[in-house]
């Protein structure tokens, strides 16, 4: 007989608590900000360090929102079965991990450029306050847009060492298009959020405002990827793919709308993996056209 390997299976449970399938929102417009600050043919070094500074990142920040939120998590019972709080996994083991993970992001900013690295403390900052502004404030959405809105701006500036008007345009498309599935992800959990006291858009606002006002955010991500096509002159494979994307979106809002709670995991992960790699995949055909 063959014993299973405990260790695999921590790892496993692991990747499982951070969602590490979930880093498929912010990779593709990471490479986005790399492809077009390359020409749409980044060179294979810095492709590689890219990808290990938003996985290590990535790795980081979840296992530090879970180490933040394991008290609240026990109590939810919507995440209540989740690794930290059925024991599955130790405070101590995931803190490690993070601190691993957060290693492997400075290393890999070390060996992009300096700009990289003198900013990289940054956003471990900002993913390390995150977890807990919903204490505090409903801005925690917004919080986490600015968060994952450094992503095309790091894969711009990985590549060119320097910001341009492109990666501001980038950063508010993706800071609108974040705190909108953020706040439709937070739906799930209104009545939790206004009994234990904690804030967020839709608890505060209530839902249908929350549906109108993240409506009103994808309007304007859809708007703003418009100004970048224009910005940068792209062509029919961008403006294929902005039109796609844009489907996915108002499917989203759809979907939430018409069938409520039951649908916001779909409209959460399906829709806006599409939406990040459909718009990376157009954009290089179109550099590459």
């Amino acid at each position: 007989m063959v014993l299973a390997d405990p260790s695999r299976n921590k790892v496993k449970v692991f990747l499982e608590m951070i969602r590490f399938e979930h880093t498929l929102f912010a990779l593709p417009f990471a490479y986005q900000g790399l492809w077009l600050a390359e020409k749409g043919r980044p060179r294979i070094a810095v492709f590689f360090w890219v990808t290990l500074a938003m996985a290590g990142m990535r790795t980081a920040a979840m296992a530090f929102n879970r180490l933040a939120d394991r008290k609240i998590d026990s109590l939810n019972p919507r995440t209540k079965h989740w690794a930290l709080p059925k024991g599955l996994l130790t405070p101590a083991g995931v803190a490690v991990a993070a601190m691993v993970a957060a290693s492997i992001y400075f290393w890999a900013a070390f060996m992009l450029n300096p700009l990289c690295l003198a900013l990289s403390p940054i956003p471990l900052v900002m993913v390390t306050v995150y977890p807990y502004l919903k204490r505090f404030t409903w801005f925690c959405h917004f919080f986490l847009g600015m968060i994952l809105g450094l992503a095309p701006a790091a894969g711009w500036m990985a590549s060119r060492g320097s910001v341009a008007t492109e990666c501001w345009i980038l950063f508010l498309a993706v800071f609108c298009w974040v705190a909108g599935f953020d706040m439709i992800y937070a739906l799930q959990d209104v009545a939790f959020d206004r009994e234990f006291g904690l804030k967020s858009f839709p608890a505060a606002f209530g839902v249908q405002a929350t549906l109108w006002f993240t409506r009103g955010l994808h309007v304007i991500t859809v708007l703003l990827f418009a100004l970048l096509g224009r910005q940068m002159h792209l062509g029919v494979f961008y403006w294929s793919g902005l039109f796609l994307i844009t489907g996915f979106l108002i499917r989203e809002h759809w979907l939430v709308a018409k069938s409520g709670l039951e649908k916001v995991q779909e409209a959460f992960f399906l829709m806006n993996v599409l939406v990040s790699g459909i718009l990376f995949f157009a954009t290089w055909m179109d550099l590459l056209s």
